[in-house]
């Protein structure tokens, strides 16, 4: 079969959407060249191709802000070459919404330990610091990090960061998250979990380390309030692990059914018109 219907056409026939998908993904030709137009043959380390994997998500996701790198430090040794930290090097304190903002819109990789913290979720979520019983009394319950295990955690645009993520972070509208999600394989599906309530900062970075999930997130009021989140953006987290699955999936979709580069709303022509349309266009000597 060679001819390639349309994916009008294909929904017309009664396709659907998971056949339309892994029909696009069946038999397409190899690009020599790979979808980042890399030589093949070529030879890159793991974090060249992760830094590969940011430029590629901006480009096919027309993003309008980094895809984020994001990894849990032990002690403070630990902070990358570059990293800025917001009390000690700037003298204020930042909610880490915020310090995923500044990574993610300034391209400024940013580590924050518990005393760059100025918002109490994160610290305790990642266990910077004792989370007391009453807390459950005014928030939602969430998932931490073994108290201790961690000191820091650090941020940095995907395609420049100079440390292998625990997890990447993407913040999109809803059209892209579409694009994205419809571009993994079926098999994958039951690995994509969700959460609909505070701490946004919690959920996208916890819980996608321990259980090796994606994670869909809405972001929370402060993400929206302080990290002037926009309106339609949601939280897209994937553990370090599925990035190369994820990729391959999303490089190979780039032109593909779902692609949101190129995929775009059809206005119908002659479509169905109201009576009163029709009484008008007849009163005109239109039929």
């Amino acid at each position: 079969m060679t001819t390639k219907l349309s994916r009008r056409e294909a929904i017309g026939m009664g396709l659907g959407t998971a056949m339309i998908g892994a029909a696009a993904q069946f038999g397409r030709p190899a690009d020599a060249r790979g979808a980042s137009g890399r030589q093949e043959g070529s030879v890159m380390t793991e974090l060249e191709e992760f830094n590969q994997y940011g430029e590629d998500l901006e480009r096919v996701l027309l993003m309008r802000s980094f895809p984020i790198a994001v990894k849990m430090l032990e002690k403070e040794s630990d902070v990358p070459p570059g990293a800025v930290r917001p009390e000690k090097d700037r003298g204020c304190h930042l909610a880490q919404c915020q310090a995923f903002a500044m990574s993610r819109r300034e391209g400024t990789a940013v580590a924050m330990f518990l005393r760059d913290q100025w918002c109490p979720t994160a610290p305790m979520a990642y266990g910077f610091a004792d989370r007391p019983e009453s807390i459950a009394q005014w928030t939602h319950p969430y998932d931490c990090f073994e108290r201790g295990k961690y000191a820091g955690i650090v941020s940095a645009p995907l395609k420049t960061a100079n440390f292998m993520p625990d997890v990447v972070i993407l913040y999109l509208n809803t059209a892209k998250l579409r694009s994205l999600l419809l571009a993994l394989p079926i098999a994958d599906v039951p690995t994509v979990a969700g959460h609909f309530f505070p701490p946004s900062c919690g959920w996208a970075v916890v819980n996608p380390i321990q259980t090796g999930k994606y994670y869909v997130v809405v972001p929370d009021p402060g993400e929206y309030q302080r990290a002037l989140t926009e309106e339609g953006d949601m939280m897209f987290s994937a553990p370090r692990e599925k990035m190369p699955a994820l990729m391959a999936a999303v490089r190979q979709n780039e032109h593909g059914m779902f692609s949101y580069r190129e995929h775009s709303m059809f206005m119908q022509t002659d479509f169905e018109r109201p009576d009163f349309y029709k009484d008008l266009f007849k009163s005109w000597g239109l039929d």
